[in-house]
């Protein structure tokens, strides 16, 4: 299990659950199949959920058991959105759906530009009420940091104000362009790994998430 750094920012946590890591390590495999790398990407993004929602706001409702009427807690005010980063984080935000199936569902489809590196959108659709919402951005590898920061810039400006982001495994170099472009957005990964090569792979990672989940390679 790869350690958070001393220097990361207070913002980010490593989700150090045990089987949390169990799991990454099984996603990790070269052997996995498809179907497995795909039902270990759900369970632990179920996990993840947990883990990201802890603190979510709760009131008190008089609901009536077959006993008797109570004062019992729910959630209070709006529910969350789950936006994922496509393709991949098409991966995560199903495990999320399995704990929170009310939750709203938005996408955001970003390429890097050849020639400036640059990430570009493509494809943005989101719930309309997503500045009353927690927003969770989910993609399954922060390699460069700069997709991701992108889509959090996004999501800003469409009126988003509580925001979370989410990723499986993510590289020290694209952790500290994101946080640094977003100081305000909690971040959450299970795994922070050795580097990214000269190809912006994250090692010893997993491999592509999205050629492993869709079995596209």
């Amino acid at each position: 299990m790869a350690e958070t750094p001393a220097q990361m920012p207070k913002q980010v946590t490593v989700i150090g659950h045990p089987l949390v890591q169990h799991k990454l390590t099984l996603m990790r495999h070269k052997e996995s199949s498809t179907g497995k790398f795909r039902q270990l990407a759900r369970e632990i993004s179920l996990l993840m959920a947990y883990e990201l929602t802890r603190d979510l706001p709760l009131e008190m409702r008089e609901i009536q058991t077959p006993m008797e009427t109570m004062q019992a807690p729910i959630l209070a005010g709006k529910k969350l959105c789950i936006v994922s980063i496509l393709r991949a984080g098409d991966g995560i935000a199903e495990g999320m759906l399995d704990l929170v199936p009310s939750a709203r569902v938005g996408h955001i489809g970003l390429y890097r530009d050849p020639k400036t590196l640059e990430p570009v959108e493509y494809y943005l659709k989101l719930p309309e009420d997503v500045g009353e919402r927690l927003v969770i951005v989910v993609d399954p590898m922060l390699a460069t940091g700069h997709s991701a920061a992108a889509a959090l810039t996004r999501l800003k400006q469409a009126g988003a104000t509580q925001l979370r982001f989410a990723c499986l495994l993510a590289a020290p170099e694209g952790m500290k362009v994101l946080t640094e472009a977003h100081p305000d957005v909690p971040v959450f990964t299970c795994s922070i790994d050795r580097e990214l090569d000269s190809h912006a792979y994250i090692r010893p990672g997993l491999g592509d998430a999205g050629d492993r989940l869709y079995g596209t390679k």
